[in-house]
């Protein structure tokens, strides 16, 4: 029988490094007793957000909002720690940004990576997962695609979120039409410049591969496809971002399903369907300076749905709808990229009900009104099941600091492990054979997580007070 960890985690992606670290962190804390932790990471050398770095970009995002800071500023784990352990702060508090490119923030995570290597297995993507038992308790089965199985005590999964693909696309089967994530990719695989590119979405990531194009092929056409009226200035105002403070969390997480819904809509513009004033100010100039040259090689079209798509040897032949007056258009592309976000939980078309990876014991769990039971703390609530953790996806039952932002990242680390340890604790099992082994089973220090008020007991500035 396989060995029986007390932890599985599947994915290695940010959320599960922030999670290894706390990990890690607690053991110096806690004393001599350790859990046995095993991560599997379906890439041999996963690079984050490989598709999207491109040239300029940056992370939108405060760099001490990184893998641990919030949690423990003195960590060795922070990104100020890795500018300097590389040699490069001074030269990186110089740059005239306001936040770090993407390239430097992707390294800044593959360095962190790089010191669990021996917590996890490179190269083994998860297939299937089921209840078993071990040792006599239940424990979880994970069955890799290239057969393995391993066992664990508790299950920690950081999927990722599901692209979501919209209609007519999700019945399109053409390696022209992709979802941003895998941008750099598919563009390096053409064969040859496309005569025009079309990019549906009116995100920031479609600004800037909309931009991206237009530089990379300067003799080829860019049309964007908005469904609104146009693009949006993307709501960065300082009582609005206090949607991601862990007092937020706390009081969405509370509040009713109506309520919630009310929320997600005001929260949206900072973080979905909404553009950052610089590359939306650049893209603008952009389009001028060539209407001005009488040569327009970019077009942002707003009020526009896609209809159909067409496969043709030649390219995918598209049926754009205009959605007031209901003019219509063929567009001939040579690729398109769907720049259309991801799939949230719950029960609507655009969301999924679990991450298609749990399906194998979907009946073990446990829905309201079509959303899972998920606790405070990121445990999902089952029927004769481990513990599971959802790591990243929770969106729906914990708002916007939840979403694919690193914003509350290390602190929804933080939860995870002090449930964790309660959950095992419980019925703790000797580690007799573990190569490879993290903290132990004990809560990290108060000290090391932000509490939901300001340090000398205010609550945030904004309207969240007396919530957390």
């Amino acid at each position: 029988m396989a060995h029986c960890h007390d932890v599985l985690g599947i994915g290695f992606g940010p959320a599960n490094i922030a999670l290894a670290i706390a990990l890690e962190e607690a053991r110096e804390l806690d004393g001599p007793q350790a859990l046995d932790v095993r991560f599997l990471e379906s890439h041999p050398d996963p690079v984050w957000q490989g598709g999207m770095l491109l040239d300029g970009s940056d992370i939108q995002n405060n760099p001490a909002r990184d893998l641990v800071t919030l949690r423990n500023p003195r960590s060795r784990y922070t990104f100020l720690n890795y500018l300097h352990e590389v040699g490069r702060i001074i030269e990186h508090l110089n740059l005239p940004m306001q936040f770090p490119l993407r390239t430097e923030y992707a390294a800044y995570i593959k360095w962190v990576r790089q010191h669990f290597d021996g917590l996890v297995d490179y190269g083994q993507r998860a297939d299937r997962i089921e209840v078993t038992t071990c040792d006599g308790r239940p424990a979880y089965a994970v069955t890799t695609a290239s057969g393995a199985t391993y066992l664990g005590r508790s299950l920690v999964i950081a999927p990722g979120r599901t692209p979501y693909v919209p209609a007519p696309f999700d019945q399109v089967d053409d390696k022209r039409v992709f979802h941003f994530t895998e941008y750099l990719y598919r563009i390096d695989a053409l064969r040859e410049p496309p005569a025009t590119t079309v990019v549906i979405g009116g995100s920031q990531s479609a600004v800037e591969i909309t931009l991206d194009l237009a530089r990379r092929f300067p003799n080829g056409d860019v049309r964007s496809y908005v469904r609104a009226f146009a693009l949006r200035l993307k709501d960065t105002s300082p009582f609005s971002e206090e949607g991601f403070f862990p007092a937020f969390t706390d009081y969405y997480f509370d509040a009713p399903r109506p309520g919630k819904l009310v929320l997600d809509a005001y929260m949206r513009p900072t973080n979905y369907s909404s553009v950052d004033e610089d590359v939306l100010h650049e893209l603008y100039q952009l389009i001028y300076e060539q209407r001005l040259a009488d040569r327009q090689r970019v077009w942002v079209s707003g009020n526009r749905v896609v209809r159909s798509a067409e496969q043709s040897d030649d390219g995918v032949l598209l049926t754009v709808e205009e959605v007031h007056t209901g003019a219509l258009e063929r567009v001939e592309a040579d690729a398109v990229v769907l720049a259309t976000g991801f799939r949230d939980l719950g029960p609507a078309g655009n969301q999924e009900p679990y991450p298609a990876l749990v399906s194998g014991v979907a009946d073990r769990l446990v829905f309201d009104d079509g959303y899972l039971r998920i606790s405070r703390d990121y445990l999902v609530e089952t029927r004769d099941a481990p513990p599971l953790f959802f790591n990243g996806v929770c969106e729906t039952s914990h708002g916007i600091g939840d979403s694919g932002s690193f914003s509350l990242l290390s602190l929804r680390a933080a939860a995870i492990q002090r449930r964790l340890a309660a959950e095992l604790a419980r019925d703790r099992v000797p580690v007799t054979a573990a190569p490879a082994t993290v903290s132990a089973a004990s809560a990290i220090s108060e000290s090391h997580d932000f509490a939901s008020t300001a340090p000398d007991g205010r609550p945030p500035i904004g309207g969240i007070a007396g919530v957390a």
